[in-house]
């Protein structure tokens, strides 16, 4: 038992301490201590976003269950919000391996920067876009109507401008500069109130002031049809494939099939007063209509006949003045823009899937016209008192993009050039600018829309 003890490790038993020199300070050994840096390997907290990573593993599933009960439009205009409100942050990184190297010294000399560059590389940083303050073109437009409730102007998929100016009718070649008079209304108090242009671009539609619609075949120079049916004058066109809607001051809107004698194929009372908007969207299943009632409209077309139905399947009262500016998004079918007029100054936006406002800005002014571009996800509008001014907004978020001015007059009409890098603007100073606001880099230009072929042209044939 004895010797089992004498082998036991003794308690007391400690590294032996150096011993110090005599004459010298004593000195301890210490752990050298991590860099503030961090360590690749090891997440630094400071810069580790707990809140955000713990927000996103617990929205996970609530976002899944949502998403399966959303339709797809709703999806895209849930993840637009995201991304206006929240930013880069959702798909910002969660841990942070390591910080950012400390800054050099003051004083410190890069005695190799010529050898490479210590700034953050530009190359691909996106250039900010120039967009001319002065128009590229100025046309006269002498007697053109200072008439909110009108459409006097409207572009071709061929690049002929059709500008209405009084009792007048002109046509303005973009390519060539060539003008030519299409028809003048007989009597000294008839005057033309609204154009449209057919998509395939070879026959033209003009409303009348005694409430008449004649069409046109602009290359023959030749009137094929006159249609009536309305008790005032027509003040907006929109064209459906070969139905024609018109909207007169009477509050009534008219559905024409132009291949037919009996060409009334449907009636509209869905306003009080004058119809001075109308648009159907690109794909033809949403007729849109403002009125001088404040009321926006939305009528759902029936595809077997293309015609809409006799009830709006909406009827939004948001507006508080005349409702002439609308325009359907083009890469959007469903996102409609109205604007109102001088006591609401409001432009809104629309899901016409539900009818539901998605926003709204206040633009400080009466909104006569507005049109989108494709190319540039924008959205241009033209106003009245007091700037008489072009705006191009940001979409979704609305900044403004530009200002452009010079009419001395309100802005009443906007029309796009086929290749969507102009846009022209008529106004009641008796001009006509063209804007090149929307003009694409040469290396990224889509080519041109060719001229109608002889087939969309024959589908019109039994026109009379």
């Amino acid at each position: 038992m004895k010797s089992l003890s004498q082998n036991k490790t003794p308690v007391a038993t400690k590294t032996p301490k150096s011993k110090s020199t005599s004459g010298k300070s004593k000195k301890q050994l210490k752990t050298p201590k991590t860099p503030s840096a961090g360590d690749r390997f090891i997440p630094n907290r400071a810069s580790t976003q707990f809140e955000l990573g713990y927000y996103k593993v617990m929205s996970e599933n609530i976002a899944t269950t949502d998403q399966a009960m959303m339709s797809p439009s709703q999806q895209e205009y849930q993840k637009i919000m995201n991304e206006n409100l929240n930013g880069e942050i959702l798909n910002s990184k969660i841990i942070s391996y390591k910080s950012k190297p400390p800054n050099a010294p003051e004083g410190h000399q890069n005695n190799l920067k010529i050898l490479y560059s210590t700034g953050k590389c530009d190359r691909g940083k996106k250039l900010t876009r120039h967009i001319p303050q002065v128009p590229d073109r100025i046309l006269d437009a002498p007697e053109i109507l200072d008439d909110y409730y009108l459409n006097l102007l409207d572009w071709s998929v061929n690049n002929q401008l059709a500008v209405a100016l009084g009792g007048h009718l002109y046509l303005w070649n973009a390519g060539t500069g060539q003008i030519t008079q299409l028809t003048e209304m007989e009597g000294p108090e008839a005057y033309i109130s609204s154009v449209s242009w057919v998509k395939e671009g070879n026959f033209l539609a003009v409303g009348t002031s005694e409430g008449a619609i004649e069409i046109w075949d602009v290359f023959q120079e030749k009137r094929l049809r006159t249609m009536t049916g309305h008790s005032g004058r027509v003040g907006s066109l929109s064209w459906n494939s070969h139905i024609l809607s018109s909207g007169s001051r009477s509050g009534h809107i008219h559905h024409h099939d132009v291949r037919v004698a009996q060409h009334q194929q449907g009636n509209l009372a869905g306003h009080t007063q004058e119809v001075c908007g109308l648009k159907w969207s690109p794909d033809g299943s949403y007729l849109a209509s403002g009125g001088n009632d404040n009321l926006l409209n939305i009528w759902p077309a029936d595809p077997g006949r293309y015609i809409s139905q006799a009830q709006p399947l909406y009827t939004l009262t948001h507006h508080q003045a005349a409702v002439k500016a609308l325009a359907w998004c083009p890469w959007q079918p469903r996102l409609l823009a109205s604007g109102g007029g001088t006591a609401d100054r409001h432009i809104h936006f629309w899901n016409c899937n539900t009818g539901a406002n998605l926003q709204n800005v206040d633009t400080k002014s009466q909104v006569c016209a507005l049109l989108w571009s494709s190319d540039f996800r924008e959205l241009i509008s033209s106003h009245g008192f007091a700037q008489n001014q072009l705006i191009i907004w940001k979409y979704p978020t609305l900044s403004k993009v530009a200002e452009l001015t010079g009419h001395t007059a309100r802005v009443l009409h906007l029309a796009m050039s086929p290749d969507g890098s102009t846009v022209v603007s008529a106004g009641a100073d008796e001009t006509l600018r063209l804007w090149k606001c929307f003009a694409v880099p040469e290396q990224k230009k889509t080519a041109q829309k060719s001229t109608a072929k002889d087939s969309s042209i024959s589908r019109f044939s039994t026109i009379r």
